[in-house]
């Protein structure tokens, strides 16, 4: 299939035929299965102390008191002297089902399938009915899939990068990351999540001349080499067809098993 070749202005320079790879069949439900399996290489394990919320002398006075069988602190003439301890569901007491340092939470997916779900997606990321219905604002004569000049690999400054968004007829797509950042607040922005930004359109290049730096300057756009191009980028959150931009020379760098195209297989 031929697709025009954009400059950097948004002018038609040429055509481009692309791998067919792009043609393959769209599968939501393998692209969230192995996004949910990669997703989980990320995840570090966690765990409590054995011991934690029964290190005391709690022992239950049995029955004949009129109070609860619950464990009490030994002991007369202290704070804690009869205060309930030791087991789950009190105060100070034991979590009743602690996280588990010895869970096993890697999640494994065979070969084929990863490689498949990949290609779904690159191929679901060429539809734009679909990007539109992600939720992604493209004006109406915005061709798609885009795929510009390599000239975009050597865009250092973010400004520059900004104008060839709006010349190619993303205004609406920049002007929907902006409104959507939000300042967080509690226990989330203590923890390091101060700002949620929505995820933009990723730009994909066969070698970094300086786009990282652009690209790092705008919040929401993100970029990645062909040759690493994995399904978390190409489907955030296991939701398939995200706003893809696609440089000349990273159709050539793409993987070539991908390039080949993986035989769908039946699960």
């Amino acid at each position: 299939m031929n697709v025009p070749l954009l400059n950097l202005d948004g002018s038609k320079t040429g055509e481009v035929s692309l791998p067919p790879v792009f043609s393959t069949p769209i599968r939501p439900d393998l692209i969230h299965r192995v996004y949910v399996s990669q997703r989980s290489h990320s995840k570090q394990p966690q765990g409590t102390d054995l011991e934690a919320g029964e290190k005391t002398s709690a022992q239950s006075w049995g029955v004949g008191r009129g109070v609860a069988r619950i464990p009490r602190v030994k002991g007369e003439r202290h704070p804690k002297a009869g205060q309930a301890a030791g087991a789950a569901s009190i105060v100070g007491g034991r979590i009743p089902h602690p996280p588990r340092a010895e869970k096993n939470i890697y999640q494994r997916v065979n070969k084929k399938e990863r490689l498949l779900a990949t290609a779904s997606a690159i191929a679901a990321s060429s539809k734009k009915e679909l990007v539109v219905k992600r939720g992604h604002r493209l004006s109406a004569d915005t061709s798609y899939p885009l795929i510009i000049s390599d000239e975009v690999e050597e865009l250092v400054k973010a400004k520059d990068l900004r104008s060839t968004l709006l010349k190619l007829g993303f205004e609406g797509e920049l002007k929907r990351i902006s409104k959507g950042r939000k300042t967080a607040s509690g226990t989330t922005a203590l923890r390091g999540r101060v700002t949620r930004t929505p995820l933009g359109p990723l730009i994909v290049v066969a070698e970094d001349k300086g786009i990282s730096k652009a690209a790092d300057g705008l919040p929401g756009v993100e970029w990645t080499l062909a040759r690493d191009l994995s399904i978390l980028q190409l489907a955030p959150g296991g939701h398939l067809s995200r706003l893809t931009i696609w440089s000349k020379s990273s159709l050539d760098h793409l993987s070539p098993i991908l390039v080949r195209r993986v035989t769908p297989i039946a699960i």
